[in-house]
């Protein structure tokens, strides 16, 4: 009888168990591997659970009601159950396109410095440990956790990747300017496609940033990346359900932001979501005069027709006023008469300008998106997008002319020249695109295949004044000759002036195909190719110039392997990557020294570049340490050397160079980011410029970078909630005018500088308070130029989350 009653016991204990014990599972791809990290709630609960290393999970669910389960993992289609508790389920998730589609907000996220997860890497879903190419992820989690307030300051967390110049707001080239693997690179891709981020990027609509390293022509053409690699940063998009938050913050040199973010279901079954992100941003500079207002808007709207339709849209519209950076341009042509700060004695409290001089930048960005699931094994998606920049104001900048000497005292001085234009220029881009992504087996062989094309065509229109000298003044601020600069003295100097009117035209027409076969689990390799049509238009306002209808044509593969000794843990991989840029043609003189006997079109060929690369990557301890190391080595030829007329097509540079990225969450509620890079880039052959052989050039940067951030948050005890963070970024010296012989070294001291922060973040609101450049280090950056970089800082925030 004893042993009677602990039987129904123990049956009624396994019953109330499964009862209350909630609802069972695995979760797996599609080839059966589980998937690691996927997030499974109760719709319309707060309720949730992620799953383990093996693809398991077990939520709270009560065996007398029906609930239903939300699947989502990102680079995979969301996938809804309905089941009750004691329910055990089998899930399988299909890849699909990320792309302005089944966003998810994850902040139970526990590496949240990584997200080696996105389709737009290789314009397929592909997990990072799978793919042969290397890629750097700047994700929201560490802008929050660094307090974030510009695009600079985001991209300090890229390993390899360094500022060379500040936005500028002028015309045809006024995003800031990189160096990634020795080469300068802009930021001008924006969710997988063209996008112009003409003047000042607002990193609270950034989800992440994505820096795409090695020559990447094949997928994404030769317009929006560089040999070094390219930067996609990836915008906030609508998600299912209601939630958003409002920021403030205020801080050092007249420092102010408010921002909000909103996200709402505009319907009862969520089909249709809207998500708005808006802010204002006002800051002045740490110098005597300076500032830079912007304000961005930011509508996004996903609506799923069906479940085999979706339809996407995307909206900026970013508005900048600021004055141009101290850009200080050193002579080119002829040798300085000063070799260093020290003689250049530099007061970098000074800013040389003044506040009623400034550029605006009125940006917009539009991009919309048709998903379609044709069936199990293809989907198709089409993209229109496109975008307005303008550039309306002065742009000035800061000139060092040869050997300059003041009339009074015949002694060559350190002298910069301020240069004036009235800018009036606006660029205009209008890009489709169109994949069909496909994941089928032949055999037993899993193919995961993208094929499309791209065309992009952009319109550079500038009616801007013509150049004026302003005045002279010296390193320290001292007028020596000229006027003082302001708007009536720059606009009187420009009455007479004249304009230039220019309308140049190209567009580039491309297709592509990649493949990435699975031979077997763990052995996977990809190849593809792409062919790239340019159409240069020239000047439609200029009768003389004859480039026009200019045509270019070329092909570009690729090729990767990856071995993964053990199953989504650890890879091997190994890549080749081919680059190209179109050279447009140039009006030069047929006589430099005889103006006068007219003009003749010069015309360039294509440069190349190939990378070889190979590495490993990590994904170790159930996404608690991932680390990618690689080596690399990249030639291009047919590097066209010069400028104007003297440019000759008749370089060649070498690039090799190593890297190491670790992302590491070693204890709940600790997480760590850190960084080096070592890159040597010389020019290796160069018959008109044998004096630059064996020498790095100043695009390439500083050769060493590094960069480091730590995160804790007290999880209990009397310092709950409470959070620290400290970290550093740091370069070695280089010089800024390697590439004018004829000048002279100057080179910009190596640096390292030390940031913290500390914070209180609950479910409803975050505060901190973040120092930069805690030991007030003097640093400086460049290309060609000095750049002042900011002293300590001080900035406070309130973010209300609902």
């Amino acid at each position: 009888m004893k042993g009677l009653t602990t039987a129904i016991l123990l049956l009624v204990s396994v019953v109330t168990t499964m009862a209350q014990g909630g609802i069972r599972g695995i979760v797996t791809d599609n080839s059966s591997n589980p998937l690691v990290g996927v997030n499974v709630i109760i719709k319309g609960s707060t309720t949730g659970v992620q799953t383990d290393i093996d693809g398991h999970f077990n939520i709270k669910a009560s065996a007398n009601k029906e609930v239903t389960l939300e699947f989502s993992y990102i680079g995979f289609k969301t996938k809804t159950v309905k089941a009750q508790g004691g329910a055990n389920l089998s899930i399988v998730l299909f890849e699909g396109n990320e792309l302005l589609n089944e966003v998810t907000i994850d902040t139970n996220r526990q590496n949240k410095f990584s997200r080696k997860k996105t389709a737009y890497v290789a314009k397929l879903p592909l997990k990072n440990i799978e793919n042969a190419q290397v890629y750097s992820t700047v994700t929201n989690q560490l802008l929050i956790s660094q307090s974030v307030v510009s695009f600079e300051e985001a991209l300090n967390n890229s390993t390899g990747v360094t500022k060379l110049w500040s936005s500028t707001g002028r015309s045809g080239d006024g995003a800031g300017y990189y160096s990634i693997r020795g080469f300068s690179v802009q930021p001008k891709l924006v969710n997988g496609v063209p996008g112009i981020t003409n003047g000042f990027i607002n990193p609270d609509n950034v989800e992440r940033i994505e820096v795409v390293k090695g020559p990447s022509a094949t997928l994404f053409g030769s317009t929006v990346t560089s040999y070094g690699g390219l930067i996609n940063i990836v915008t906030k998009k609508p998600y299912r359900g209601t939630g958003g938050n409002i920021t403030v913050g205020a801080g050092s040199f007249g420092f102010k932001k408010l921002t909000f973010d909103i996200n709402t279901s505009l319907e009862s079954n969520e089909n249709i979501s809207l998500r708005v992100n808006a802010g204002y941003q006002t800051e002045d500079s740490f110098q005597d005069a300076g500032f830079r207002k912007s304000l961005f808007l930011a509508p996004s709207l996903s609506y799923k027709v069906n479940d085999k339709l979706t339809l996407n849209f995307g909206y900026e519209m970013l508005s900048t006023d600021q004055t141009n950076q101290p850009f200080l341009f050193l002579n080119r042509s002829a040798p300085l008469v000063f070799k260093n700060l020290t003689q250049l004695n530099y007061d970098r409290n000074k800013s040389l300008t003044s506040n009623d001089v400034s550029i605006k930048n009125p940006t917009q960005n539009y991009r919309g998106e048709i998903a379609y699931k044709i069936s199990d094994q293809w989907t198709s998606q089409t993209l229109v997008a496109g975008g307005k920049a303008k550039s309306d104001g002065y742009y000035t900048y800061l000139w060092n002319p040869a050997n300059w000497t003041n009339p009074a005292n015949p002694v060559a001085l350190p002298v910069f020249s301020t240069f004036a234009q009235r800018t009036n220029a606006e660029t205009n881009t209008f890009n489709v695109q169109q994949n069909f992504n496909g994941d089928f087996k032949i055999a037993t062989v899993r193919n995961r295949v993208v094929v499309g094309f791209d065309y992009l065509s952009s319109q550079t229109i500038d009616q801007s004044s013509n150049w004026r000298a302003v005045n002279a003044v010296t390193p320290q601020g001292q007028l020596v000759s000229g006027l003082p600069v302001s708007a009536s003295n720059i606009s009187g100097l420009l009455a007479n002036a004249g304009n230039v009117d220019t309308d140049i035209n190209q567009n580039i027409l491309g297709a592509y195909v990649s493949d990435v076969v699975t031979i077997m689990p763990g052995l996977t390799v990809m190849a593809g190719v792409r062919y790239d049509r340019f159409n240069y238009k020239g000047d439609a306002n200029n009768p003389a110039d004859d480039a026009k209808e200019y045509t270019k044509s070329t092909f570009s593969p690729k090729f990767g392997a990856v071995y993964q000794p053990i199953l989504n843990k650890l890879s091997v991989f190994a890549n080749y990557q081919n680059g190209f840029s179109y050279v447009n043609p140039e009006i030069v003189p047929v006589n430099i020294a005889n103006p006068a006997a007219g003009t003749r079109v010069q015309s360039f060929d294509l440069e190349r570049a190939n990378q070889l690369e190979f590495g490993v990557k990590t994904n170790l301890f159930n996404n608690k340490l991932e680390a990618t190391v690689s080596a690399y080595m990249i030639d291009v030829t047919n590097k066209v050397m010069g400028f104007g007329a003297a440019k000759q097509q008749d370089g060649t540079v070498n690039s090799k160079g190593i890297e190491l990225e670790v992302n590491a969450n070693p204890i709940e509620g600790l997480n760590l980011r850190g960084g080096f890079s070592y890159n040597n880039a010389k020019v290796t052959v160069s018959k008109s410029r044998p004096d630059l052989v064996g020498k790095r050039l100043a695009e390439a940067g500083p050769e060493t970078n590094y960069n480091f951030w730590a995160d804790y948050k007290f999880l209990d005890g009397f310092a709950k909630d409470f959070g620290l963070g400290f970290g550093f970024i740091g370069a070695s010296d280089y010089d800024t005018m390697v590439g004018y012989p004829a000048v002279g070294e100057f080179v910009l001291p190596s640096y390292t500088v030390f940031n913290a922060s500390v914070y209180y973040e609950v479910s409803k609101f975050r505060i901190s308070v973040k120092a930069n450049n805690l030991t007030d280090k003097e640093y400086y950056k460049g290309w060609s130029t000095i750049t002042p970089q900011a002293p300590r800082s001080f900035l406070g925030t309130l973010t209300y989350k609902f």
